[in-house]
This record gives C-alpha cells, sequence and structure tokens, in this order.
C-alpha cells in the first residue's frame, strides 16, 4: 500500500481551564490542523490533583470557537458510557459543530475508568462481547431514527434521534482495535479506523518494533475487509503517533520522515500530541509550530488540498 497527502490532527488532553484551554483548540485550527481529539477518560496519566475535565463538554466548547477542523474523541468507551446517551450527545456535538464531530470509540482499558462506577471485573472475552454491543448500538443510533435493542450488556427501546446527523450518512464512528474480533467490527461498522500501535504497552517499543506491529496490523484491517466484502479504500486509517513513537515532532524533518512512512504504509491519517509545558505529552511548542508548518508545505504528506 502507498499513500498520497496525509490528513494531519492534534491531540489535545482535556486538562486546561478557563479561556486559556478554548485557546489551544483555537491555536490547533489557526496551525492548519485537519482534525483536532481529545481523550475520553474519568482519570489517566496527570497527577490526581491535576485539572481533568469531561471529553464531549470540551469539545462542544471546541466546537464554539473553530469553524473548519474536524472534531472527535479518541476514544469513548463502555467502561463509563451507555451508547444512548453517548449517541444523543453525539448527536448534538454534531449541529453545534455543524457537522464537524467524530466519533471515536474503544473497548477500554482495565483500570481506574472500568473500576469507577463499581461494576464487576470483565474477561478480556467479555469486554470483547460488550464492547460489539456497544459499537453495534451506537452505529445503529446514530443512523437510525428510532431504535430498540436488547443486549447482554446495553438495551435500547423505541429511543428516537430527532433531529438526527446533519449529514446524509450519519455522524462518523471512528473505532480503535487491534485484533482480528475488533478488526472485523471496523470494517462492519467503522468509517474510521484508530490505531495506537501496540495497546498493551504504547510506546514501549523500538521505532522499527512499532513500525513492524502498524504494519500487521493493517494486514489484519485488510484481511477483515476482505471478509465482509468492503473496499479498504473506502476506511480512513488514523495512527496516534504520539502513542507509537518517541518525540515525533523533535525535529521538523523527523515528523515529516515519519507521516511519509505512515503515508508510504497505507494511512491516511495521522494524530500528533499538541505540546504540553510538562509531564506526559510535554514539548518544545516553538519547534512543533515548526514540524507542522514544514509538514504542510509538503505537497504530499501534508500539503492542503
Amino acid at each position: 500500500m502507498t499513500g498520497g497527502r496525509v490528513r494531519l490532527g492534534a491531540l489535545v488532553l482535556p486538562d486546561r481551564p478557563g479561556p486559556g484551554g478554548v485557546e489551544v483548540w483555537r491555536r490547533v485550527e489557526d496551525l492548519g490542523f485537519d482534525h483536532a481529539w481529545t481523550l475520553d477518560h474519568l482519570s489517566w496519566r496527570l497527577p490526581p490533583d491535576q485539572p481533568w475535565f469531561d471529553a464531549l463538554t470540551t469539545l462542544t466548547a471546541a466546537a464554539a470557537v473553530t469553524s473548519r477542523i474536524e472534531l472527535g474523541t479518541l476514544v469513548v468507551s463502555p467502561n463509563f458510557r451507555h451508547p444512548v446517551v453517548t449517541a444523543r450527545q453525539a448527536m448534538t456535538l454534531d449541529h453545534v459543530s455543524g457537522g464537524r464531530f467524530v466519533l471515536g470509540a474503544g473497548a477500554g482499558a482495565v483500570g481506574a475508568d472500568s473500576r469507577a462506577l463499581g461494576g464487576p471485573a470483565l474477561s478480556p472475552a467479555e469486554q470483547a462481547v460488550r464492547f460489539e454491543e456497544f459499537v453495534s448500538l451506537t452505529h445503529m443510533l446514530l443512523r437510525e431514527p428510532t431504535t430498540t435493542f436488547t443486549g447482554g450488556y446495553f438495551s435500547a427501546h423505541g429511543v428516537r434521534m430527532v433531529p438526527g446527523s446533519l449529514r446524509p450518512d450519519g455522524i462518523p464512528l471512528a473505532v480503535a482495535a487491534t485484533g482480528p474480533r475488533g478488526m472485523r467490527l471496523v470494517a462492519e461498522y467503522g468509517d474510521t479506523w484508530i490505531t495506537i500501535g501496540d495497546a498493551r504497552t504504547p510506546g514501549g517499543q523500538s521505532e522499527r518494533e512499532a513500525f513492524g506491529t502498524l504494519g500487521r496490523q493493517l494486514d489484519r484491517l485488510a484481511a477483515a475487509c476482505e471478509q465482509v466484502g468492503r473496499p479498504l479504500t473506502g476506511l480512513r486509517r488514523l495512527v496516534n503517533l504520539s502513542r507509537v513513537v518517541e518525540d515525533p515532532y523533535g525535529s521538523p524533518e523527523r515528523l515529516v520522515e515519519l507521516v511519509g512512512r505512515c503515508a508510504d504504509m497505507g494511512f491516511t491519517d495521522v494524530v500528533v500530541a499538541f505540546p504540553r509545558r510538562e509531564g506526559v505529552f510535554a514539548g518544545d511548542m516553538s519547534v512543533f509550530e515548526e514540524a507542522v508548518s514544514r509538514l504542510r508545505c509538503d505537497p504530499v504528506r501534508g500539503g492542503n488540498d
């Protein structure tokens, strides 16, 4: 697989309070990014005394101060989300943003988020079944005016989605998956596939190993699409580069080279983390902006259409 222009996205953590948080989203759009995302967790890798805000509320504020970029979750999960409420929030964001919202969903890792609501611990097999229900019901809710569904983990009874999506094909659903079962869900329901490489140890592989993992995952995705009779070319393929390799924008040349490798592999979209002053995803803002500017000037890897 070889690629052409790659759409570039920014990951913005939902940890910035007040006007400063809003300004980040404006800055992302001004820098020319195609899309921007935030994480959906109750807590993450920041110290517990630092601010951490709700993803969908954060994106509503982002939608109000931007006009062009797509906005999405990276990713909602059934750890603490129900498809009915999540779909309603997605529909609302779709309208607030003028049809720019993408709902990213994942199975949810074991940890604080999975324990927060006090439910029983699930085996990997149970998590897989729960995620299948979550994705299939969410997909139905995003595309049907009225939904009735009964599952082992989630149900919906005569749920109406009015006025529905602004887009004729419904709100895009991006699905994070790595294994064959998850790839089948992507092929059946997804508009975009999301990967962070080796989900067991994000960022824990050497660069060579990490790109080998991405290559195998792309092969798995192609096989899943073939099984369901879906052309791979109709599916966006997104890699969160900041969770795959160390310091992806350590220099402008490095980001251009990495995005080029992703394009040649067949990825259509690459996400990098917006720099924070310290801690996780800390980075030099001036280097980041120069790297993004250099990439946007590349007529193949990141140039504007």
